[in-house]
């Protein structure tokens, strides 16, 4: 193509006919053999013979030639889209970025750990026991004062969190403080520690029984009433009445209340009752800290004015303050006392002092939003005085380490905290109190020499396989007993809002990484299912405005981000929303399927509800999960979930299926039974089980080699006059992008001189597709790869340009499409694709680079140049898209090197 030609804008000419590569006239680049039962010859010059009939004959030969044109055109169109309609494609890009998200948060080799549940509220490595169970502890809280000793240890190793100063003075303010939290975050030591702080230092201060705890089974009002009565019952029945002064509780007493408000059929107290319990409590110079989980529930008490929520303790100075107290305890200094250890290595930390010296600008998370002007009421004067003295109490317990042995295992500790195998042993982002005990016992005993290294590794992964235990461990127990007082039957009103942070949780596990409003509906969709599984002659009721996204993720240990959401084809700007922890979907999921077998039955029903999501962002993250689950009892996933599914009349279920059975190969311990699966859906099933067959064959795990995946897929596509064909070239192209790249395009190159037409049509749609494909549609890879960072370019250019050794292979199959009358239209039409996408819309380079491999290769002869030729004139002609000149030089540049060009053009001028 000459540079003048392409300015002056010449006469299109007619289309080259080239011969056909498959005819015995054109022996084709690529080795195939046969033709397209019609041969590209006229009539011999000259013949004066020639009748109606030989024309009738060429005709034929011609309409036939179209028809197998048009059956290959449509071989060539998206198998995924047929419930759609030819004219709305998929998102494939999405849904493989989905599965990839999926793979990531739920990382095989997790979900398979054990932990001993045998008594799970206590975990014994050794002689460490660290109760982690917090919702058993908080249950059985009874009437009784607390302790002299735990408030002792309390004051001395209790760490602050955020904003505890303003929790403090709004104690100290209104005499009543609503503390909200999720469980096991440290909320109840909190309490503790702020009664224990306050009381000390007020009317109680000289009464070693100063602080009570109330028993959860009495509300707000019963409370109320006692303490304006000058007295509170201890459990047991009272005969009398009871003064402060004749042996009821001094003035200036602290009470910590755990109610509960999630039971069915209990109603939360109102703004009235706090009121009533705030005066009595003035009366009294007492004061009461009422602990709620955030919840619906709650929610009216903690945005009231006496309401403010608790952060969780800080992790890292959790776990250094309990590392350094169990090393004092085991080092054996006589100096140092459990809990002085634990004081002395506080303030050595970060002291009270430390937090509340300066201003208190740390304060200004939720605590401080929520506190309602807390701080009013309070004196700023007494913090320095108090702080001071408690700096010195803590300071008697110190006494200098002589021999430095302490240090250098505190030194040891530190490198193991930051262990990469430790740190993904234990998966969570932050560890709550019990967590920390635990994890700084484990780290201790391993640097003393009692815990080895496997069994820390096994105590960090059961942190969180306890957490998911606390999360459903007699979640319904309440639906099943009667209202106190009343023996009728079980009240199951509230089976809705019980059900749904179970429910969130389950949400989450399964869809991790998803958009907030995709977990959060499938959240309330698998409440509907729980909640009819556990009451079926009852319709759920569920408030719709009741809903409290924050508190969604403070009970399920989650956090949001901002991230891409996929929409339409298109990235856009979401809110996505993690566990906190990269071992609690698995742990979540572990535990629900294999400790609570009632409930799979409506989480089977829920995942199949997900497999119909038109979102790849949902459906994808749950065939991933259903995988999983199927690991973990393949019997059960098969029959219920997999080969439901695999035969289903839709795409979208069977690519559900086949991604559940790849997810599940991708387990050693569960290879051979997937591959055997897949070899007899391949062989014997019907056609929806060949068609999931061959997705579940283009992951490249559910066969022995690469040679047995082709062939299982050429199995498929041939079969039935080439019925799933599509499908199976689809994924021959999906393998493309494996390491044993080479191997497809050899078989490729074997099929295109197959005896079979069947054979070369698989072979020539794999080979168009391989150049409509682009590689995020069909590449696993995260981006950082060669492939990986080419994600929008077609996949033929970016194996042309990441994989030169390849570029000859690549070219010599394109070459036989584009000169295979069948499939000559769409490869041409596939090319002219390829030619513009190598600058963007706005001039950027975008694919030139494989441009420049490939098109050298592709038109080394001259009847290839005469069809590029042609096709970058159509293309500059083009009324909607027309090429400038400019740019059709420049791909004539990349296709004829310069020194060619120069020779032809010396030939040409004589």
């Amino acid at each position: 193509m000459a540079d003048e030609a392409v300015a002056e804008h010449p006469a299109e000419p007619a289309a080259p006919k080239a011969k056909d590569a498959r005819s015995p006239e054109a022996p084709p680049r690529g080795g195939a053999r046969g033709d397209d039962n019609a041969k590209d010859t006229s009539d011999a010059p000259g013949s004066s013979d020639a009748s109606d009939s030989a024309e009738a004959e060429a005709a034929e030969r011609e309409k036939e030639r179209e028809r197998a044109a048009d059956r290959f055109k449509d071989r060539t169109r998206d198998p995924l889209a047929e419930e759609q309609g030819e004219e709305e494609p998929t998102d494939a890009a999405a849904a493989t970025r989905a599965r990839r998200s999926g793979q990531k948060l739920l990382a095989s080799g997790r979900d398979l750990v054990s932990f001993d549940r045998s008594d799970v509220s206590q975990v014994h490595i050794n002689n460490i026991s660290v109760g982690l169970d917090a919702r058993r502890s908080g249950l059985s809280m009874r009437d009784g004062p607390v302790p002299a000793e735990e408030l002792l240890r309390i004051r001395r190793t209790h760490i602050e969190p955020a904003g505890y100063v303003r929790l403090r003075r709004a104690l100290e303010a209104r005499r009543l403080l609503v503390l909200g939290g999720a469980p096991g975050t440290g909320r109840a030591s909190t309490a503790l520690a702020l009664l224990e702080e306050v009381t000390r230092e007020g009317e109680g201060g000289r009464n070693s029984e100063r602080v009570r705890r109330v028993d959860p089974e009495r509300g707000i009002r019963e409370l109320a009433g006692k303490v304006a009565a000058g007295r509170v019952t201890t459990g047991e029945v009272a005969t009398g009445e009871v003064t402060a002064g004749e042996g009821g509780h001094p003035r200036g007493t602290g009470y910590l209340l755990e109610p509960a408000l999630d039971r069915p059929g209990t109603l939360p107290p109102d703004g009235m009752d706090l009121d009533q319990l705030a005066s009595a409590l003035a009366d009294q110079g007492s004061y009461a800290v009422v602990v709620v989980s955030v919840g619906s529930a709650a929610n009216p008490l903690l945005a009231g004015r006496y309401g403010a929520f608790c952060p969780p303790a800080p992790t890292r100075e959790l776990v250094a303050v309990r590392l350094r107290q169990r090393l004092e305890e085991e080092h054996g200094d006589p100096a140092r006392g459990g809990g002085g250890g634990g004081g002395s290595a506080r303030d050595g930390g970060r002291g009270r002092d430390a937090d509340q010296g300066g201003d208190r600008t740390r304060d200004g998370g939720q605590a401080g939003d929520r506190t309602r002007n807390a701080d009013q009421g309070g004196d700023p004067t007494r913090d320095g005085g108090q702080d001071q003295d408690r700096g010195q109490d803590r300071g008697q317990d110190r006494s200098p380490d002589d021999d430095g042995s302490l240090s250098r295992l505190l030194e040891r500790a530190a490198e193991l905290r930051e262990d990469p195998e430790v740190i993904e042993a234990v998966g969570l982002d932050d560890l709550r109190p019990a967590e920390a005990e635990l994890f700084a016992s484990l780290l201790a005993g391993h640097l003393l020499g009692s815990v080895g290294r496997e069994e820390l590794l096994s105590g960090c992964r059961g942190l969180a396989a306890v957490q998911a235990y606390e999360w459903f461990a007699g979640v319904d127990r309440a639906l099943a007993a009667p209202p106190p007082g009343d023996g009728r039957a079980p009240v199951r009103s509230g089976t809705a809002a019980l059900f749904h942070p179970v429910a969130f949780r389950i949400a989450l596990a399964v869809l991790g990484g998803a958009s907030h409003s995709a977990v959060s509906a499938a959240a309330h969709l698998l409440t509907w299912e729980l909640s009819v599984q556990s009451d079926p002659d009852s319709t759920p009721a569920r408030p719709l405005f009741c809903d409290d996204p924050e508190s969604d993720l403070a009970l399920s240990r989650a956090r949001p981000a901002d991230g891409a959401v996929d929409v339409a084809g298109a990235e856009v700007t979401g809110r996505l929303i993690f566990y906190r922890g990269a071992a609690l979907p698995t742990a979540v999921l572990a535990e629900l399927w294999d400790r609570h077998f009632p409930v799979r039955a409506p989480v089977v029903r829920w995942l199949r509800l997900l497999a119909d999501d038109p979102r790849p962002q949902v459906s994808m993250r749950a065939a991933v999960a259903a995988g999983e689950l199927s690991v973990r009892d393949f019997e059960h996933g098969y029959a219920e979930l997999v080969r439901p599914l695999a035969d289903a009349p839709t795409p979208r279920r069977r690519v559900f299926a086949a991604t559940a059975l790849d997810q599940a190969a991708g387990h050693a311990s569960h290879r051979r039974a997937v591959r055997k699966v897949v070899e007899d859906w391949s062989r014997h099933g019907t056609p929806a089980l060949r068609w999931t067959a061959a997705m579940a064959l283009g992951y490249g795990r559910s066969a022995d080699s690469m040679d047995d995946t082709l062939d299982a897929l050429a199995r498929i596509g041939v079969r039935d006059d080439g019925e799933q064909l599509a499908v199976a070239s689809l994924n021959v192209v999906r393998l493309l992008t494996l390491p044993e790249c080479a191997t497809v395009l050899r078989r490729l190159a074997d099929w295109t001189g197959h005896r079979s037409e069947e054979y070369q049509d698989l072979a020539l749609v794999s080979i168009v597709r391989l150049a409509l494909t682009d590689v995020d549609e069909v590449l696993d890879d995260e981006p950082g790869t060669p492939l990986g960072d080419r994600g929008d370019w077609p996949l033929l250019l970016a194996l042309a340009a990441t994989r030169p050794e390849l570029t000859g292979k690549l070219a010599d199959l394109f070459w036989t499409a584009l000169n295979t009358a069948r499939s000559r239209e769409v490869a041409v039409d596939a090319l002219e694709a390829l030619l513009r996408s190598a600058s963007r819309k706005d001039g950027r380079e975008w694919t030139r680079e494989g441009l420049a491999a490939l098109l050298p290769a592709l038109t080394a002869e001259e009847h290839d140049r005469r069809r590029l030729d042609w096709l970058l004139q159509r293309m500059m002609r083009d009324q909607d898209r027309p090429l400038t000149a400019e740019r059709a030089r420049a791909l004539w540049r990349l296709a004829v090197p310069t020194r060619q060009r120069r020779s032809e053009e010396e030939e040409s001028h004589g």
